[in-house]
């Protein structure tokens, strides 16, 4: 007999059903919230992985199409490898919980989340999350912090607590705040320049809202929590930790992790190594257990000493690894152009990250068409990738495609940018964006923020105003008021550090917000502290470095990017344009060299590179959707002769005839001795008879000096 649990969530129930499923995993719910409906199982194995030093954590977010009612398209009919969205949604639901479970746990845990429906007016991310929770609490896994987990929209000067499917339309920002019953456990968000004032406000609303989640989840695990499950404990003999330290000494790891440059710091700690290794190896074994690997205990305790003597000098002496000041920025230059033949490229670094970024401008058709499970969501026609190398961190290792780490930084620099992007009417160009990272430590996705919007200006791509990204580090100490934020943490801050906080946005507010963290939780005081940082950091990066390097977008786009024409047509009109079968369009296509997109609405994209050509199709298009009018001039073209006259097209389509007697001022014995198929000629439309026959004089014509309309310019710059 399964149990059911519910609440009230911004004016929709949450109901939590236990038992009903999947009773072989550690834990499982069934949780609906409105119409829709996610199962989350939360499993782990009995032992722990061996040879290992991390927590191998798997999450799945599992996107059934059934839910909303389609069927998967191509010849497999089932579902592949997980969307963009899934990926981002499951490291949303890893990002709060992972710091949670015990530090020396190496159990391996898998929480699979599975979209059974879809209800438009309930996000099935958040309630994933929320199930995520669930399902470790109430399973005997090791974990027994309830989180909650809240999704909050900006829609007409008002906050909103899980936004319905029409207000995530008209929302300027989208936040995902996860938080436990004391701090804030994780922050997500996209935001059209919204001041940190009222991001603050909303975090504020989430967390209320899911105090009252957390209590919800607390009064289920009450009932139907199992009893935790005994691990084994992973830790560093204090007696082997204690001979290591003692003969590396304080001072020596301090001169060691103390340096400018990555590769030093690293060269200092491998001779520690090897020295340990020569010197202690004996000691070691003779006090540790029989099958103890050395070497791997070795590298741990090191480990550990250095994280530990980087944690104390930054806190207490506020002494970073590389000199640098509490809020300094590492380094900075900014270049453009470093590309040819390229629409757009540009050169960032910081320090020794480098991201290079280049911009792509295609037609509309270009874009990427989406089909998940979010209605809202059929296409974008702005993308930004990101790439990183193993060259970049030195390492010999070949590319495999993008991994879920790449992906998260990639769709965080398209969040940042997305506010400032031109709209379809303004720039009529579908936009994609490469960061490839060159060399990494630290804070990669803030600079490829940075170098997308300097390759964007170069492109000449009318963004609304210039965005910057960093982010800010943290270190505690024993009580919550004892901490110490850092700005622009490179990577042994951010390995050994306890946060990196990522904010991007513009001079009026911000645009994404990723937060990590490694430890249970963020006061307000650490947040607010945060975006202070940031907010001085991007205003310095912005004015001092990347406005000096390119102003503003330029006016013009590059000599070797496509140039698009937009018209507008009568929606009646479209299928005369496309033909039977595609043939009309087809051959504008082909006798003119542009591509060519119709919309639903009317709207009509015209891409080539030669600016009389795509004025051509214009022309063609135009001669298409406009009636024809007695009196008018037409350029047209001969396609059939007869003994009685010639056939004209002056559109395809739109034919009629030239009578013998009108094909001339004199008169003509046989049609082929004026024209031949093929001829382009000046004709009038004479009359269009009662059955809707066009006829046409190529003598009226020619006695008329005027410029027919076909022939003037309707280009403009796109």
């Amino acid at each position: 007999m399964f149990r059911t649990y519910s609440m009230e969530l911004a004016g929709r129930t949450l109901t939590a059903e236990i038992g009903r499923v999947a009773e072989q995993a550690n834990g499982a719910v069934l949780l609906r919230y409105g119409e829709t409906t996610v199962l989350v199982t939360a499993t782990a194995s009995e032992k722990p992985r061996d040879g290992i030093d991390f927590f191998p954590l798997s999450i799945d977010y599992e996107e059934r199409l059934y839910s909303v009612g389609k069927i998967p398209g191509g010849f497999i009919k089932r579902e592949g490898r997980p969307s963009e969205k899934a990926i981002l949604t499951a490291r949303c639901i890893d990002r709060p919980l992972r710091p949670l479970f015990p530090k020396d746990y190496r159990n391996d845990v898998a929480i699979v989340a599975t979209v059974m429906s879809v209800d438009q007016d309930c996000s099935p991310e958040v309630v994933a999350m929320i199930g995520a929770s669930l399902a470790l609490n109430i399973s005997d896994i090791p974990f027994t912090d309830p989180v909650s987990s809240v999704s909050i929209g900006y829609v007409d000067g008002e906050l909103v607590v899980n936004p319905t499917a029409e207000q995530r339309e008209k929302t300027r920002l989208t936040l995902t705040v996860s938080s436990k019953e004391d701090k804030v456990m994780m922050i997500e968000a996209g935001a059209d320049e919204i001041p940190d004032a009222l991001m603050m406000e909303a975090i504020h609303l989430a967390f209320d809202t899911n105090l009252e989640v957390v209590k919800f989840i607390q009064e289920i695990t009450a009932k139907e929590g199992k009893e935790k499950a005994p691990y084994t404990e992973h830790v560093i003999p204090e007696d082997a930790y204690k001979l290591v330290t003692e003969y590396i000494t304080d001072a020596r790891m301090e001169e060691a992790v103390f340096a400018e440059l990555k590769q030093d710091r690293d060269a200092k700690i491998k001779v520690i190594t090897e020295e340990v290794l020569e010197q202690l190896t004996e000691a070691l074994t003779e006090i540790s257990e029989e099958d103890t690997d050395i070497a791997a205990l070795v590298d741990e305790i090191i480990y550990k000493f250095e994280k530990m003597t980087v944690r104390r000098m930054i806190l207490r002496e506020h002494k970073r690894p590389d000199g640098r000041g509490i809020e300094e920025i590492r380094p900075l230059s900014a270049e453009v152009d470093v590309l040819p033949r390229v629409h757009g490229s540009a050169l960032f670094s910081r320090g020794q990250t480098q991201a290079l970024t280049v911009t792509t401008l295609g037609a509309i058709s270009e874009g990427q068409r989406l089909d998940g499970l979010d209605a809202n969501e059929t296409g974008k026609r702005y993308i930004h990738h990101y790439n990183f190398p193993g060259f970049s961190v030195g390492e010999a290792k070949t590319s495999r495609g993008p991994g879920r780490r790449e992906i998260g930084h990639g769709a965080l620099g398209e969040r940042a940018l997305l506010p400032v992007i031109p709209s379809e009417e303004e720039f009529p160009y579908a936009i994609r964006l490469v960061s490839d990272i060159l060399s990494s430590n630290g804070s990669t996705s803030q600079a490829s923020i940075c170098g997308s919007t300097l390759s964007l200006m170069a492109a000449g791509v009318p963004i609304k105003r210039p965005v910057a990204g960093i982010s800010v580090g943290l270190v505690t100490g024993d009580t919550d008021d004892d901490f110490i934020e850092i700005t622009d943490i490179q990577g042994v801050e951010d390995f050994f550090g306890d946060m990196d906080f990522k904010v991007a946005g513009t001079s009026e507010g911000i645009t994404a917000i990723q937060m990590d963290m490694k430890i249970k939780g963020l006061t307000f005081e650490m947040i607010e502290q945060a975006f202070a940082q940031t907010g001085r950091a991007r205003e310095y990066i912005l004015n001092e470095v990347m406005l000096k390097a390119i102003a503003e977008p330029r006016k013009e786009l590059s000599k070797y990017a496509p140039k698009i024409a937009t018209m507008q047509i009568d929606v009646d009109k479209i299928a005369e344009v496309i033909g039977t079968r595609g043939k009309v369009i087809k051959k504008i296509i082909e006798e003119t060299n542009c591509e060519i997109d119709t919309e639903d609405d009317g709207k009509i994209f015209i891409k080539g590179t030669d600016p009389a050509d795509m004025q051509r199709a214009m022309d063609m298009i135009n001669a298409i959707v406009s009636d024809p009018e007695p009196g008018k001039i037409y350029k047209g073209t001969i396609t059939r002769l007869m003994t009685f006259g010639a056939f004209v097209e002056i559109a395809p389509g739109k034919e009629g005839l030239v009578h013998i007697s009108k094909m001339a001022n004199k008169r003509v014995a046989k049609v082929e001795d004026v024209v031949a198929p093929g001829d382009e000629v000046m004709v009038k439309l004479t009359e269009i008879d009662k059955q809707g026959r066009l006829n046409f004089s190529m003598k009226d014509a020619l006695v008329q000096d005027e410029t027919p309309d076909s022939e003037k310019s309707v280009l403009e710059r796109y």
